[in-house]
């Protein structure tokens, strides 16, 4: 299995460019974004969740054979109208981070699990260094009962 950064046994780590190679700050700070995230998600605040996205992020998913297309602002109303697993002493056990890759410069993509009450997620996140600090732009989800 490879690591974040790792290249394939059959690639000497000199034959890569360097822009290729995710340094561990660049890990450290998609990393934060992420935790931001699921803090937000976990506490129902849409503030810290604004705060990960970009203006222009859509969130996509699966519903009923189609593809769903939501825009940031129609899902975060979605956020606010739900009680927060916070609030309802839901644990946060399932969360984990799967996978973290840069793909390119300022590019990096993140795959991760969550739950609120009776649904399990698994998140793909698209993230891009704009300003000085990683920001989710694009968030493809699938979704399963926990029951």
């Amino acid at each position: 299995m490879l690591l974040p950064g790792q290249p394939p046994a059959s690639i000497q780590t000199s034959q890569l460019p360097q822009e290729n190679i995710m340094s561990i700050s660049s890990i450290q700070d998609v990393l934060l974004t992420v935790q931001t995230y699921l803090d937000g998600l976990y506490e129902g605040d849409t503030k810290k969740l604004r705060q990960t996205f970009h203006e222009v992020s859509h969130l996509h998913s699966l519903a009923d054979g189609k593809v769903s297309d939501l825009p940031l602002e129609d899902w975060c109303k979605l956020v606010e109208g739900r009680a927060s697993p916070k609030s309802q002493n839901f644990g946060r056990e399932l969360e984990r981070i799967v996978r973290v890759e840069e793909s390119a410069p300022n590019c990096a993509n993140v795959t991760l699990t969550c739950a609120v009450p009776g649904r399990f997620f698994t998140d793909h996140l698209s993230l891009l260094k704009a300003g000085g600090r990683w920001q989710i732009v694009n968030k493809v989800f699938h979704s399963r009962s926990l029951e």
